[in-house]
């Protein structure tokens, strides 16, 4: 066929495509109004993960499976601000990781606010300027996100879904040569995944910590000789220069986020919990902690401990374990382990992630 009756085929099925989005569009507004009435939230992680497992099920191709979860990914997030306009709170500024991350959950038809700290994520959700806020939680390589895990000791949010995003870091600067850099700047933990490739190529080079990976490419846009690592957008917002893409130590660079709101997350059948609990000073305790899970046949896939800030060597321990705290082998084990902690709590259950 030639091109010109092509293009006309095209502009045929846009036009369907459009007709049906739009009656799509009409359902999610019904689906928005009983849920109004009956005060469900807004954003249901289970339901996405349906969604995705769905479509990716029926994708025959020749459309690559990355981008037609992509697509979907906006098609969702037009529903949500069709059901009613939401907020996210997000670790800022924009084109952090974190903003990536967000973007990566939610979309780009939702609203999104800047923070300038993990404290105020919290705080945003917390007095409801917010519906949700996103928060790192581990990296790959530096591990545990202390900050976040501090802010669960006190907060009431629970988390409800989570998102991983492979992290590339970039070397941007003014300048189009490594050799007139003197000083660059990034955040402490971006430097720390690069710093073989840092000690290698630029080992006289000082490197300056700063909040954001974002504020670091602010910083080298109005700079001589300087430059910042962060991702390639920054470069196109801060009309920076790329010298040298993907320079962290690790091929699998890949940082995990947290979605936290007020509600609770329905069973999926692939779900994660996270705990928090902390024990009683005596031989065997942690012992004692985990044994409610092995009696249980439980996967746990993470357990962090922090300063409890109350009393010299107490310590708040978090544990990641394999399925819903609605299941029944979950619950008798979260029941045992109640029994024997001092202090425990369910930060949520929530739909295991891509971690692709």
């Amino acid at each position: 066929m030639a091109i010109k009756a092509l293009r006309k085929k095209v502009d045929s099925i846009d036009s369907e495509i459009l007709e049906l989005l739009n009656k799509r569009a009409e359902v999610i507004l019904k689906i928005g109004e009983a849920k109004a009435k009956k005060g469900d939230s807004i954003y249901a992680p289970a339901r996405e993960k349906d969604v995705y497992k769905r479509i990716v099920s029926k994708n025959k191709g020749p459309v690559p499976m990355a981008s037609v979860k992509a697509i979907f990914r906006e098609i969702m997030s037009s529903a949500l601000q069709l059901e009613r306009p939401i907020t996210i709170a997000y670790l800022g500024p924009e084109f952090t990781f974190t903003h990536l991350a967000s973007l990566k959950k939610f979309g780009s038809s939702v609203n999104y606010t800047s923070c300038g700290n993990i404290t105020d994520v919290f705080n945003e959700v917390e007095k409801s300027r917010a519906d949700y806020g996103v928060v790192p939680i581990e990296n790959s390589i530096e591990g545990a996100v202390n900050h976040t895990l501090d802010m669960f000791v006190d907060s009431d949010l629970k988390i409800c879904s989570e998102v991983y995003l492979e992290i590339y870091h970039n070397l941007l600067s003014k300048e189009r040569t490594k050799s007139k850099i003197k000083k660059i700047y990034s955040k402490a933990e971006v430097f720390g995944q690069c710093r073989i490739w840092l000690e290698t190529n630029l080992p006289r080079v000082e490197l300056i910590e700063v909040s954001s990976t974002a504020k670091a490419a602010q910083i080298a846009s109005g700079q001589k000789n300087a430059a910042c690592i962060a991702s390639e957008l920054a470069s196109k917002k801060y009309a920076l220069n790329v010298l040298s893409r993907s320079i962290e130590d690790s091929a699998h660079n890949v940082t995990r986020f947290l979605v936290i709101g007020n509600n609770d997350v329905k069973p999926t059948g692939e779900d994660k919990t996270s705990v928090m609990f902390s024990i009683r000073d005596r031989a065997g305790a942690l012992h004692d902690m985990l044994l409610p899970f092995k009696k249980n046949k439980i996967n746990l896939t993470k357990i962090e401990s922090r300063p409890s800030k109350v009393r010299a060597w107490e310590y708040y321990f978090f544990v990641d374990l394999e399925g819903h705290r609605l299941d029944p082998k979950v619950s008798r084990a979260l029941f045992g382990l109640a029994k024997v902690a001092s202090f425990m709590k369910v930060l949520g259950s929530y739909p295991t992630g891509d971690n692709t």
